[in-house]
């Protein structure tokens, strides 16, 4: 697992998210049941990295991915990580088989189809449901949009269905407006305590630390089949983003949201993002539209925090590519700032099997149409 070389020691690392969270060291060494001497020589970096069953109880506590804990571990001590090493102590024929990968020379995609054939991957998703929603006007004047009914089924439940339909069930959301509003079992949450001040990229953000390993990240106001989800999962890429090429009729006759809105992109022969972000004038020849899905591999998501924060020291209350300040920022003009960068993002195409919900008109087509092209899914 790549990890971000500035958060190479555990301690360090440990110390920087219990601040962060507002937890006493005292405090957090009683949760975990160690005397609060010893947490203080773990954060100094005085002590190796603790026992497995320690390292589980600070990533409960301090709600963090258990197995990049595990993985922060070893790699501090230049070794395994330590649930992996006990692992393969208890089980031999585990050697032989990562003896069999070696001497077979699998590479990265090999690798991945055999861990798929296992059933291993561990993808999870994050829905964006922090903004407020102001161009649906009545509808939202309660209720965040992501809570609008369509055929029995608020919009997030269709997405949660749809992601649950590709075994996905490992789902956080990021709150804010209304946030009382968004209650169901099994899902974590996340809070963004100043949506009315930011937007999507730096709401993204007040979920990082669970943005690692195989992530979907996806806007709240689309409704979009599982099939989608399907035929982005297949990427390997580390950062994919899903771009329908059947899109222009769908701003036939949308008069609230004009298709000079839209959120297109240009690629090259190899489905690479070239350009991204409001670039429909006219004078260029675009591809398609940003359905506002994307998967970020745990490499991904680690290009993803380091260039944000590296970013946001230069560019807050400051322009940022098209946002006349970094706070304001879309998430594709993050993105431009990576593919401007020389960092690859990969189009996963699709034609049509989505609808943005933006505005009242886009509300009542959507459920004029629903049962037709939804009900399916």
């Amino acid at each position: 697992m790549p990890l971000n070389k500035k958060l190479n020691k555990f301690g360090t690392f440990i110390r920087e998210l219990r601040l962060k969270k507002g937890i006493g060291q005292r405090n957090l060494a009683e949760k975990i049941g160690i005397a609060a001497s010893y947490l203080n020589d773990i954060e100094k970096n005085k002590r190796a990295a603790p026992k497995i069953n320690i390292i589980n109880k600070l990533s409960t506590v301090l709600e963090t991915d258990k197995n990049y804990l595990h993985d922060l571990a070893g790699f501090s001590k230049k070794g395994v990580a330590p649930d992996i090493s006990e692992y393969i102590e208890s089980n031999p024929k585990i050697i032989s088989l990562i003896r069999s990968i070696r001497e077979n020379n699998l590479n990265y995609i090999q690798i991945d189809n055999l861990e798929k054939s296992l059933n291993l991957n561990n993808n999870k998703a994050l829905i964006i449901a922090a903004g407020l929603g102001s161009r649906l006007k009545k509808h939202t004047e309660n209720l965040p949009k992501c809570m609008l009914d369509f055929g029995g089924k608020t919009l997030l439940q269709r997405q949660l269905d749809a992601y649950k339909k590709n075994s996905i069930t490992d789902i956080s959301v990021i709150r804010g407006y209304k946030k009382e509003k968004i209650k169901y079992k099994g899902l974590k949450y996340f809070e963004n305590t100043d949506y009315k001040n930011n937007n999507i990229l730096n709401s993204i953000f007040y979920a990082e630390d669970f943005i690692n390993g195989n992530i979907i990240i996806s806007y709240s106001d689309i409704l979009f089949d599982s099939t989608v989800v399907k035929r982005l999962l297949k990427s390997n890429h580390d950062i994919s983003v899903v771009v329908d090429i059947d899109w222009r009729g769908y701003y036939v006759g949308r008069k609230d949201h004009p298709i000079s809105e839209a959120e297109n992109v240009i690629f090259n022969s190899n489905n690479e993002v070239e350009k991204i972000g409001k670039i429909n004038t006219g004078t260029e020849e675009v591809h398609g539209e940003f359905i506002g899905m994307i998967k970020l591999t745990d490499r991904g998501a680690q290009i993803f925090k380091e260039h944000f924060h590296r970013l946001k020291k230069i560019y807050w209350n400051k322009p940022f590519q098209r946002a006349k300040i970094f706070q304001k920022a879309y998430l594709t003009d993050f993105i431009q700032e990576l593919v401007d960068i020389g960092i690859k993002v990969h189009c996963v195409i699709i034609e049509s099997g989505w609808k943005e919900i933006d505005t009242v008109e886009d509300y009542k087509k959507a459920l004029i149409g629903f049962k037709k092209k939804f009900t399916k899914n």
